[in-house]
């Protein structure tokens, strides 16, 4: 069974040409970096919070400036870690369909050596151009859309759980 699987992935590398090995390595870190921050969100943050909150709450004094420019800080430490590698995995998430044009203009170079050799004649030849062609921009689309949505939610959360936390030290500090 893993064999059928290693030799199905490695007839579509062949396919798609070595660009595909990229793009797919590409993938690979930047799912790497989704699971961990979605591992954070899930586990470690929520004991974040509670410990910012108590922080804030156990302070004898939350009313004057320094007091306020202390809650900022603690938010923003909170937002950081939050948000820790948001900026790669949208940079990767960016790179994916780049990368994917780039397999499309090697796959189309070789249809064009193909094309110049043959005369255009040998459509079994430019077949292989082809398809080396629109396999790596298929894979860097679809990589890049999943990434976009992971993206968007770790965004979107990381902005919900900052105002939450706004919300949470400010009503500690009108008791």
């Amino acid at each position: 069974m893993f064999i059928d699987i290693f030799e199905s992935i490695r007839d579509f590398t062949e396919t798609g040409g070595s660009i595909l090995l990229v793009i797919g390595a590409l993938i690979f870190v930047m799912w790497i970096l989704i699971l961990e921050r979605i591992l954070y969100v899930t586990n470690n943050h929520k004991l974040m919070m509670k410990e910012t909150i108590a922080q804030w709450h156990a302070r004898p004094e939350r009313n004057s400036w320094n007091a306020m420019q202390i809650r900022q800080a603690m938010i923003s430490r909170v937002s950081l870690k939050l948000r820790f590698s948001l900026p790669i995995i949208q940079a990767l998430v960016a790179l994916c369909p780049l990368l994917g044009l780039m397999g499309t203009v090697t796959g189309m170079i070789m249809v064009f050596d193909v094309m110049a050799m043959s005369g255009g004649g040998n459509a079994r030849s430019m077949a292989a151009g082809v398809s080396q062609a629109t396999i790596p921009t298929m894979a860097g689309m679809v990589g890049a859309l999943s990434g976009v949505f992971a993206s968007t939610w770790l965004t979107r959360t990381a902005k919900t759980e900052r105002m939450h936390l706004e919300d949470a030290l400010q009503l500690q500090r009108s008791e």
